[in-house]
């Protein structure tokens, strides 16, 4: 079945259709990673976009089991490859990948020059788009517009793992291998739904994560003031990507939206403290603006590619937070040692 992209500045896609085959609407943006399509669509961070995978040749090991994904279900609003291959070789492969995104009611485009498409929005910055197949006006969404934390959050705290420490991790859409890094350290885990303040609720922690997410992270006004608290209370916080623009903003630092975000596996970063270089996987389109971080805090990390932060702590109080994904699955694992650091402050 044929089908088409639409995106804002009218430029018009065609290609075939292999998901769902429905039409649909978000914020158009791309990854170049080689790699890891099931985690990334099933990352909440990609919740209300488009997604375009650069890497040529997507489908080729099918879907593995659950415990492969970052979450339950996939968060897409479509799936925009160049080459779709729908006779995979894996022998953890459970479904194709159309077969998943058919069932999951996504839909989704091959056939499409995805690195043309990248370079565009590059050069544009990222778009809102369409995916049409049925010919029927499709009413655009925008995911930026609202707080959409409530969309990817959970409803009620849940446990994992047990140990001598326990961890509040503020849940804006997190991803589960946060959790397994945790909980394969001896660590209870408690999650909690993004607006949740573990101060108010009477439960007994030593730390708290927030969590990465989607959205612009200025809409998240509950979250923020539950950071806010933390800090006054001097309890050690760490941040992953949309969680260190939080932690930002409850400083009273500012946040900006990037061009066309960083989102793969292969972004390098400098450790302005320990001089020294990381590659890291990274999945955001919000950044800290360091000119405006206030009296205390320093940049911890920075794009070698940019030179946007990639991240912040507090010179003496146990507060740090990073842009990156430390936990990522696939990914480079230069930066897990981050979690026990973390540890050190509980």
């Amino acid at each position: 079945m044929k089908a088409k992209l639409f995106l804002e500045d009218g430029t018009k896609l065609e290609g075939e259709s292999f998901g769902s085959e429905i039409n649909s609407s978000g914020e158009v943006v791309f990854n170049t990673g080689m790699a890891g399509y099931p985690e990334s669509l099933t990352d909440p961070s990609y919740f209300g976009q488009i997604l375009v995978l650069t890497y040529p040749i997507i489908g080729n090991y099918g879907v593995p089991p659950r415990e492969f994904y970052e979450s339950g279900k996939i968060w897409v609003k479509g799936l925009i490859v160049q080459n779709y291959i729908d006779k995979p070789s894996h022998f953890e492969s459970l479904k194709t990948l159309g077969e998943w995104l058919r069932e999951e009611n996504i839909p989704a485009i091959s056939g499409i020059d995805t690195r043309a498409l990248t370079l565009k929005l590059r050069q544009h910055g990222v778009m809102l788009g369409k995916i049409d197949l049925n010919g029927k006006d499709e009413k655009q969404y925008d995911p930026n517009l609202q707080n959409v934390l409530p969309e990817v959050s959970r409803k009620s705290p849940e446990i994992y793992g047990e140990g001598k420490k326990t961890i509040v991790l503020i849940d804006c859409g997190d991803k589960e291998n946060i959790i397994r890094s945790f909980v394969k350290r001896k660590v209870r885990v408690i999650v909690v739904p993004w607006n949740f303040n573990p101060l108010k609720e009477g439960i007994k922690f030593d730390g708290v994560m927030v969590s990465n997410g989607p959205g612009d992270p200025k809409k998240a006004v509950e979250t923020i003031n539950t950071i806010k608290e933390l800090i006054k209370e001097n309890i050690p916080t760490f941040g992953i990507c949309l969680g260190s623009q939080l932690l930002a903003l409850a400083t009273g630092a500012n946040t900006y939206k990037l061009k066309y975000g960083h989102r793969g596996q292969n972004q390098p970063v400098y450790d302005a403290i320990n001089n020294r270089a990381l590659i890291t996987s990274q999945n955001h389109g919000f950044a800290v603006d360091v000119k405006t971080l206030k009296l205390g805090w320093v940049e911890w990390f920075k794009n070698l590619n940019d030179g946007t932060n990639e991240g912040i702590r507090h010179k003496t109080k146990p507060f740090m937070s990073i842009q990156f994904h430390p936990e990522a699955s696939p990914g480079p694992v230069d930066a897990d040692y981050l979690f026990d650091e973390f540890l050190t402050y509980l």
